[in-house]
């Protein structure tokens, strides 16, 4: 066996026990708690809120628009937050005392207190500031508070890069610029991937605390299906594995770019 495929073996492990978790939670669901509550379960009624078919065209379902709005707020919060940790990294191993207080500062600020309220704050008292609207203040929401983590990782992958690196690169007449740009942070995001990879997964299911500003994310959705149909179970089971999908796709592109990125040892 390769050290490639035992290296998987893990993840392999641990994403098929997420799946028998959730196959016996349902299981234990449909066999006690729904038969003593006297519940009707309706799944082929979900079908509608994710497609439906009218007039012979086919249209998106509230849970598919949901997902698409999540999905676009991750998106954009993730480049937002891969570009503050950066930045903050840098910051914190810079020559700048200012620059170094800053960067703390922040880190242990966002670091120290609840996303939620951070979101309210953002909200109810700096978005009307600066002039910004839900989704604008969701996604800066979500960018400083995982940006917060994504430093940390940062940090820890450039002091990971050997010294000799630098001095290659500037023996090599590069600026300390383009020592960065050409050299180190390359290498460096080979090394954090899977750590950074989790900071992603967690942006995407934080993003469903932002449905408190009334953003008709796939939380949203699933609340009013839930408010118009009295069907918990169903439609919950379903966002929640709608979650799972995205969350389970995320780590199997991280293993691929880790395979990809890898350097093999000769």
């Amino acid at each position: 066996m390769t050290q490639y495929m035992r290296s998987r073996i893990p993840k392999v492990i641990a994403t098929l026990l997420q799946i028998i978790c959730v196959a016996s939670v349902i299981m234990l669901l449909l066999n006690s708690g729904a038969k003593a509550m006297n519940y009707h379960w309706q799944w082929y009624r979900i079908t509608e809120y994710l497609c439906f078919c009218e007039d012979g065209h086919w249209y998106r379902g509230e849970l598919i628009d949901g997902l698409i709005i999540t999905l676009k707020i991750s998106a954009i919060s993730l480049v937002c937050t891969v570009i503050i940790g950066l930045i903050t990294a840098l910051l914190r191993m810079s020559d700048s005392i200012v620059g170094r207080c800053l960067a703390r500062g922040y880190i242990e600020v966002v670091r120290s207190t609840p996303l939620l309220v951070q979101i309210y704050l953002l909200y109810f008292v700096f978005g009307p500031i600066l002039g910004l609207d839900r989704t604008a203040t969701a996604i800066l929401a979500l960018s400083l508070f995982q940006g917060a983590y994504s430093a940390e990782i940062f940090r820890a992958g450039l002091k990971g890069i050997p010294r000799g690196q630098r001095e290659a690169a500037e023996s090599l007449g590069l600026s300390r610029i383009d020592s960065y740009r050409f050299v180190i942070i390359p290498q460096m995001f080979r090394k954090i991937i899977p750590p950074l990879t989790n900071e992603a997964v967690a942006l995407v299911k934080n993003s469903s605390i932002v449905s408190i500003m009334a953003i008709f994310d796939l939380t949203t959705e699933g609340r009013n299906i839930v408010s118009d149909t009295a069907m918990p179970f169903e439609v919950w089971f379903t966002v929640a594995a709608i979650y799972l999908c995205i969350t389970l796709t995320l780590s199997a592109l991280a293993i691929w770019l880790e395979r990809r990125l890898t350097i093999p040892n000769h």
